[in-house]
C-alpha cells in the first residue's frame, strides 16, 4: 500500500501520508526507515536537530540497493535549523545534510523555525539545540527574508525540489508573500484537534500552500518529554468523541485522527515502532468520515499548543541538551556506541566522560 497524493503549487506530488523521523533512537533508526519502506511509506520527514540523518540516509540506501524502491519513487523533507540562517550558511549546512543522507537533492527543504540563532560550527556541536553555550539562546541578526531568498537559491539550484516553511503563523507568512520570489510549496504546523489553527490553514488554501500537519494526536507527542500541560492534557485516543466516531467506522482512533487531516487536505507524518501501527497509519485513506463527523472533531480545539519556542524552558532545556548535546559528545567521541534510549545516551554518555577508558 502507497499513501495517495497531493499535487503542491510547482506541480511536484507529495505522499498524503508519510513517516516522521522525530524522536526515532539512532539505534534503530535505520532498520526503521528500511521497514517503512517495506510497509508502502514513501514520504519520511527528517530534520537536522533530529541527530539522525545519517542512519535515515543509511535506511534509504539499503531499500534502494535491494530494490525494493527507487530514489525518485522516495519523498525526502529536511529542515534548515535555526543556526544557519545566515545566507551564507543555507547551501553549506544544506549539501551537508545531503551528504549525511547520501542523496543528491531534497525533494523538500524547509525553514524549521522562524528564528534566526547564533551560528555554531558543526565540527563544534551537531546538531546544535537552541542553545549557543552555558544554557542561554543567543540570536543571530539575519533577518527572514535573508533566509528565505537563500532557501529560494537552493531551489533555482535543484538541491531542493520544493522548498516551505514551519511554525509561521499568519501574519509571518503574509509579510513572506510580500518578498517571495517562489511562493513556498508547504508550510508544516502543529495542528490537531485541540490546535485545528483554521484561519491560518484558509489562508494556505487560498494561496495554494499544502499544509503537513506534526503532532497529529496533540498531547501524546510530548508526553514522553514530560512536559507537564501535556500530561495535564486528555488524550485524543481517549475522547469520547474520537472513540465513538473510531467506532462507527471500525477504526482505530489514532487511523481517525488521521483521516480528519487527510480528507480535509492535510499531509500528517505519523510514526510507530509497532509493524501493525506503522500499516494502520498508512491505511488513512481508504475510508471517509462525514462532514458532521468532521466539524464535531473540529469543535474539539482548544487553541492548545504544546511545540511553543517561547517557552525556553525545562522542556527545551532537557531536548536539546540530551538529543543534541549529549548525542553530539556521544556520538562523535565515540562513534562505534550504538544508543537505545535518551535515559541510556545520558547515562553512557556521563560514564563515558567520568571514565573515558571505558569506551
Amino acid at each position: 500500500m502507497v499513501a495517495p497524493t497531493v499535487k503542491l503549487n510547482n506541480g511536484r506530488e507529495m505522499p498524503l501520508v508519510g513517516f516522521g523521523l522525530w524522536k526515532v533512537d539512532n539505534a534503530t533508526c535505520a532498520d526503521t526507515v528500511y521497514n517503512a519502506i517495506k510497509t508502502g511509506y514513501r514520504l519520511f520527514d527528517g530534520a537536522c536537530d533530529y541527530g539522525n540523518e545519517v542512519e535515515a540516509g543509511q535506511g534509504f540506501k539499503r531499500a534502494i540497493d535491494e530494490g525494493l524502491v527507487k530514489r525518485e519513487e522516495l519523498f525526502i523533507v529536511s529542515k534548515l535549523w535555526n543556526s544557519f540562517h545566515d545566507k551564507e550558511r543555507v547551501a553549506p549546512i544544506c549539501k551537508k545534510q545531503l551528504k549525511d543522507y547520501g542523496i543528491d537533492y531534497f525533494d523538500l527543504y524547509i525553514i524549521h523555525f522562524p528564528i534566526a540563532l547564533k551560528y555554531v560550527d558543526p565540527a563544534t556541536r551537531y546538531p546544535p539545540g537552541f542553545f549557543y553555550e552555558d544554557n542561554k539562546v543567543e540570536f543571530s541578526k539575519a533577518t527572514l527574508e535573508e533566509t528565505y531568498h537563500a532557501m529560494e537559491e537552493l531551489y533555482d539550484q535543484g538541491l531542493a525540489k520544493s522548498i516551505g516553511i514551519s511554525n509561521y503563523n499568519g501574519g509571518l507568512l503574509l509579510d513572506l508573500f510580500r518578498y517571495a520570489k517562489h511562493i513556498p510549496q508547504t508550510l508544516q504546523i502543529e495542528h490537531h484537534p485541540y490546535l485545528t489553527q483554521e484561519p491560518l490553514v484558509q489562508l494556505c488554501k487560498e494561496r495554494g500552500i499544502t499544509i503537513t500537519a506534526y503532532s497529529s494526536f496533540g498531547p501524546a507527542s510530548f508526553i514522553e518529554l514530560e512536559m507537564k500541560k501535556a500530561q495535564d492534557a486528555p488524550l485524543l485516543f481517549d475522547h469520547p468523541t474520537v472513540k465513538s466516531i473510531a467506532e462507527k467506522h471500525n477504526k482505530s482512533p489514532a487511523q481517525v485522527l488521521l483521516r480528519w487531516a487527510t480528507q480535509r487536505g492535510v499531509a500528517v507524518i505519523p510514526k510507530s515502532n509497532n509493524q501493525s501501527r506503522l500499516a494502520a497509519n498508512l491505511d488513512v485513506c481508504s475510508f471517509d468520515l462525514k462532514e458532521d463527523e468532521i466539524k464535531e472533531i473540529s469543535s474539539l480545539d482548544q487553541g492548545l499548543r504544546f511545540n511553543n519556542p517561547t517557552n525556553v524552558s525545562t522542556f527545551y532545556r532537557k531536548r536539546c541538551t540530551t538529543t543534541s548535546l549529549t548525542l553530539f559528545a556521544v556520538r562523535h567521541q565515540h562513534p562505534d556506541l550504538r544508543i537505545d534510549s535518551l535515559d541510556t545516551k545520558r547515562k553512557q554518555y556521563h560514564s563515558l566522560t567520568t571514565h573515558p577508558t571505558r569506551a
